[in-house]
């Protein structure tokens, strides 16, 4: 038996590549920029989580917008009829329509003609060439609004204008590596790395910008054509609504200081038109105040004092350098079509991501050194093999991460450190399989054969359930979840190559140069659950019985006291702040309940100096989440000067609802998933029993949430995810014994088979269940808040998924397995076949 040179060719060049992109990830920026210019220079693009910023997810606000159209639609309808001469009594605008009341009857039908002229053909998406105008008459009344299909168009539009702007807008100000992209019909993603401060990203990116400039009424005193507007010091102006100039005739905008009071101004210039318009009004208004409008908000209304011919003016207020360089870009860029609210916002400081990057390390690193250690406890020599499989899966995964241009996040570390202890799983199947070869006395080149063989079926199987669950997490997952998603996803695919097809080229090489008869896998500490005779169903009856009861008390749990929601699900403020001494809760508490936000909890996490501070959602939707996190920020700065906030999390009612149905959704199309592919691959009465214990996995899992009080939110989603895939992978092994098993041994009772195929898969069930329990418990213990109801859930639902393949789901499969030969059994006897229960058959030949 030998490999083909071109087969150990292909795997080394695969090997050496991978090696090759993923090693600037390990080189620091100074050493990668000596490299030669041929070697691969990318590393993995870090989330915001691992290197700080912001991430904001803003959403059109379709009433504001569909209020600004219809406005102008109202001005365009006044002026189409004035031309054609038609009279109207009214011309006004009723909450979403505009509505004419003509003078005459009879000029309707010539009306509706000339105001369906304001109507646009849609351009783009399934109503492409329908009006977005709805004009319909009533007698003398009229009435004009936007079609469904229009709403929808001028949505898009407003969200591809609004990319534009908000790209322009961050340019301005000067960030580097920013992403910014759609996402869903009528949002906006923003991710900024670096240090950014939060309140100045939301004016950046959540202010409109629409700047006009308006005469001021005389004596300041309202009337029709009139709105009343207020400065930042409360002053109110009598602002005439007619636009004098427009902030889009402005050419440029840029930050200055007062020669006399040195504070910073914004100067402003005009473009030629409206140059010459800015001079006639200021010739034709002198002495008057003429009143900047941003926004809805006066920012100054200063008296004409001469003409002003040059064409440009200046903006004074009460900014700040900060401020200033805000408005001066968001001029610069132009205005957003439509307000964006801020609906989502997670802020991670540069220190906070620091420390998650060594914690994902030092965890991960300490992971992969207890399950290489136990790997070489359990093969020796032959472990030695398998850890280098092991390494090569690690390198490679990096190695595709940085081809595929993913993000790693801190859940995706987690997810690469999971993909290990899967990984081993395929390496722990195979040198079984190659042991229990062995031991019926086969040759080492048939053991390897027979073994790689007969373990590839469950390992694909296996892989596949897992790989269910990842692309479930990714679709329906966001930010970081799909992070974990995707590198998860990744290292499954990857360990086919390592731990299936270089192990088998290896494992061959190695035997044909050591001239092997005979292949002994030998552990270095004698162990061995192999040939063992256990009546596991005996106990079938106390195992499910316990199982009932432990879900059951799980769902009171889930009832009451219920889980421990986290700000994704319920929405609401969560903030990260670190003090330089020791924090004092009791005085943090106490001024903190005094903002009058309603519920606010706060609790140590890491250390004496940090806190996490909750606050409820508050009532008045997203912008009172903005305007109570500005509020918790400076309270937190009043309470204790040195404290800084590292992280925030904002989450609005919208967005909070829609996770909440998203994790649900996600979870029941998993355990679906799984039960088509079982039922697809073995037989329903496999599938059913797959599905009923998983349902017992899961409630078990949500009760451990309940009593332990661990934050439920979209990293706990991901955790019953990943449990729902390992379960049933856990299943799939010994299931496939038992299929193997039931076609050796026909005339063998069920129960017998099972505990026979049991006993069989034993060790493989403990080693891998050992080995994923290693690989995350480092992860559990210090891997931090960030990732802490991910792995300490998995690390509690690794054990629950080992003793239900054995205690659930095998009793199970025999209870149906007898249900069904009953039921076959009947039918057969009415027709007068005799179909004899395998031990029935053995018991009348011993009789007679």
């Amino acid at each position: 038996m030998r490999n083909s040179p071109w087969l150990v060719f292909t795997y080394s060049v695969i090997i050496i590549i991978g090696l090759l992109i993923a090693l600037p990830n390990a080189l620091p920026q100074s050493t990668l920029q000596r490299l030669p210019s041929w070697l691969p220079h990318e590393q993995v693009s870090l989330g915001l989580d691992l290197r700080g910023g912001s991430h904001l997810v803003l959403e059109v606000d379709e009433a504001d917008l569909t209020k600004e159209r219809l406005q102008s639609l109202l001005q365009d309808a006044r002026r189409v009829l004035r031309e054609k001469g038609i009279q109207p009594k009214a011309v006004v605008r009723n909450q979403n329509q505009i509505v004419v009341t003509l003078a005459d009857a009879a000029q309707s039908d010539a009306a509706v003609t000339d105001l369906k002229t304001l109507a646009n053909p849609i351009s783009t998406g399934l109503s492409a060439g329908q009006a977005d105008l709805a004009v319909t008459a009533n007698g003398a009344t009229i009435t004009i609004g936007f079609s469904p299909a229009g709403i929808s168009a001028n949505v898009d539009n407003a969200v591809q204008q609004s990319l534009e702007v908000i790209r322009q807008r961050v340019d301005q100000v000067g960030v580097s590596e920013p992403t910014i992209q759609r996402i869903g019909a009528n949002r906006v993603l923003v991710q900024l790395p670096g240090a950014q401060d939060p309140t100045r990203l939301r004016q950046l990116l959540g202010s409109t910008a629409k700047m006009s400039f308006h005469m001021v009424a005389p004596n300041n005193q309202p009337g029709p054509g009139i709105t009343m507007m207020q400065d930042e010091e409360g002053r109110s102006y009598a602002v005439l609504d007619r636009v004098e100039i427009s902030g889009d005739r402005l050419s440029d905008a840029r930050v200055s200081f007062d020669p006399n009071t040195h504070e910073p101004v914004v100067s402003f210039r005009f473009d030629s038109a409206g140059a010459t318009r800015f001079a006639d009004i200021t010739r034709q208004n002198v002495g008057n105040p003429f009143a900047i409008v941003l926004d809805d908000k006066v920012l100054s209304a200063p008296n004409i004092r001469e003409p002003i011919t040059g064409g440009s003016g200046q903006i004074s207020g009460n900014f700040s350098a900060d401020s200033a360089t805000t408005l001066a870009a968001m001029l610069r860029a132009g205005a957003l079509p439509a307000k964006l609210t801020v609906i989502e916002e997670r802020t991670v400081g540069a220190d906070l991501g620091a420390d998650a990057i060594k914690m994902g390390i030092y965890s991960g690193i300490v992971g992969f050194v207890l399950v290489a250690a136990f790997i070489f406890v359990l093969y020796g020599t032959w472990g030695i093999l398998a850890n280098v499989a092991l390494l090569i899966h690690t390198i490679l995964t990096f190695s595709a991460l940085t081809l595929v241009g993913a993000t790693l996040t801190l859940p995706g570390i987690a997810g690469v450190v999971l993909g290990i202890g899967l990984a081993v799983d395929a390496n722990v199947l195979i040198n079984e399989r190659i042991r229990e070869e062995t031991r019926k006395g086969r040759s080492a080149f048939a053991a390897i054969d027979t073994g790689f063989r007969r373990a590839y079926s469950t390992i694909i199987d296996g892989n596949m359930t897992a790989l269910i669950a990842a692309a479930i997490l990714f679709w329906f997952g966001s930010g970081p979840v799909r992070g974990f998603a995707v590198t998860m996803a990744l290292g499954l695919i990857i360990s086919m190559f390592t731990s299936v097809a270089f192990v088998r080229v290896a494992m061959i090489e190695i035997t044909r140069r050591s001239k092997m008869k005979v292949l002994h896998i030998r552990p270095l500490i004698p162990f061995s659950p192999y040939d063992k005779h256990i009546q596991f169903m005996k106990a079938r009856f106390f195992g499910v019985t316990v199982s009932a009861l432990l879900s059951i008390a799980s769902v009171v749990l889930f009832i009451h006291p219920g889980l421990n929601y986290g700000v994704d699900f319920r929405g609401g403020i969560q903030m990260s702040v670190k003090t330089q001494g020791t924090a004092d809760l009791a005085k943090f508490r106490e001024g903190l309940d005094s903002l009058g936000l309603g519920e606010i909890t706060l609790q140590s996490f890491g250390g004496n100096n940090s806190i996490l501070v909750r606050a409820q959602r508050q009532e008045g939707g997203e912008e009172a989440q903005t305007a109570a996190v500005t509020k918790l920020k400076a309270e937190v700065a009043k309470i204790d000067p040195t404290a800084t906030v590292e992280g925030t999390d904002v989450i609005g009612p919208k967005v909070s609802g829609e996770l909440a149905s998203a994790g649900i959704l996600s979870v029941v199309i998993a355990s679906f998933a799984m039960l088509i592919y079982i039922w697809a691959r073995f037989e329903w009465p496999f599938a059913v029993g797959a599905i009923v214990t998983l349902v017992l996995d899961v409630t078990k899992a949500i009760g451990f949430f309940a009593i332990t009080g661990l934050d439920f939110n979209l990293t706990a989603i991901a955790a019953i995810l990943t449990l729902v895939g390992y379960s049933v992978n856990d299943k799939v092994v010994v299931y496939d014994r038992m299929r193997e098993n039931m076609r050796l041994y026909k005339s063998m009772p069920l129960r017998e088979i099972i505990d026979k195929s049991i006993n069989e898969t034993l060790a493989r069930s403990l080693y891998t269940n050992a080995t994923a329990f290693l690989a995350l418990v480092p992860m559990a213990i210090w891997g931090g808040s960030a990732v802490s109801s991910f792995a300490i859930p998995m690390v509690f639902g690794i054990l629950v998924a080992g003793a239900s393949s054995i205690f659930i789901a095998a009793p199970i499969l025999l209870f149906l397995g007898d249900w069904r030969r009953r039921h076959a059994k009947a039918p057969a006897t009415d027709a007068g076949v005799d179909i004899i229960p395998p031990e029935e058959g053995r018991s009348r030949k011993s009789a007679s």
